[in-house]
């Protein structure tokens, strides 16, 4: 496991009562928050595990809010996120699971903004800490403590490598890549975790590609 400070071991700052339960869902919130470009109008959320069994009691419900919401872990407005999700015309709807998932502390959240549509699977693996395990069904492995790119594109040849060619060309260092199909020769998910926020130009210049057909930057959190 990768520790870049001793908060990742003894966990944030953080409004309580539970690192796991509270912190990590805040985390998974603001994550989602985050790859959705802002914040949703709607958003299901199916919680699993412990976190179905203790949302209310451990403050989950109000950290995953207050993530979607924008605030980090130690932001006192999070016991308000309820109310402020209301004033702020988001509605959230919980809905829980008994389906048992890869995980305890999992909770996969649906998106809607208009037309836009986005669902994230993350799960808190303790002391604030998370990884995202799935986008739009797409299995993947990424912690959000790094910049990352996630490149939607055509399963086809070369795609891949056009990508990874303009990263190389401007000097840019991938820490960890990953590719998820569904099926062989529809589209593919790309996740690139780099070693330092990358310029929006390059992100431009991935996003035209031949193949390419969608980028999400996911900014170190």
């Amino acid at each position: 496991m990768k520790y870049k400070s001793v908060f990742d071991i003894i966990g944030p700052v953080m409004v309580g009562p539970s690192s796991s339960h509270t912190a990590g869902a805040a985390r998974i919130g603001l994550l989602a928050r985050n790859l959705f470009g802002g914040q949703p109008d709607h958003v299901d959320i199916y919680l699993y595990g412990s976190f179905k069994d203790t949302y209310k009691g451990h403050g989950t419900d109000v950290a995953l809010i207050g993530g979607l919401l924008g605030f980090d872990t130690d932001d006192d407005r999070i016991i308000s996120a309820y109310a402020l999700a209301e004033a702020s015309s988001m509605q959230v709807q919980f809905i829980e699971m008994d389906e048992e998932r890869s995980h305890p502390n999992t909770a996969l959240l649906h998106l809607v903004k208009g037309t836009e549509r986005l669902t994230v699977e993350g799960i808190s693996i303790g002391g604030g800490k998370i990884e995202v395990v799935s986008i739009n069904d797409y299995p993947i492995n990424i912690s959000g403590n790094y910049p990352a790119l996630l490149v939607f594109h055509k399963d086809t040849f070369g795609t891949i490598a056009r990508v990874t060619t303009i990263l190389g060309n401007n000097r840019i260092n991938v820490s960890q890549m990953n590719v998820a199909r569904k099926e062989k020769g529809d589209i593919a998910l790309m996740t690139i975790e780099l070693d330092d926020t990358i310029e929006s130009a390059i992100i431009e210049e991935v996003r035209q590609a031949s193949g390419v057909d969608r980028v999400i930057e996911m900014k170190e959190s």
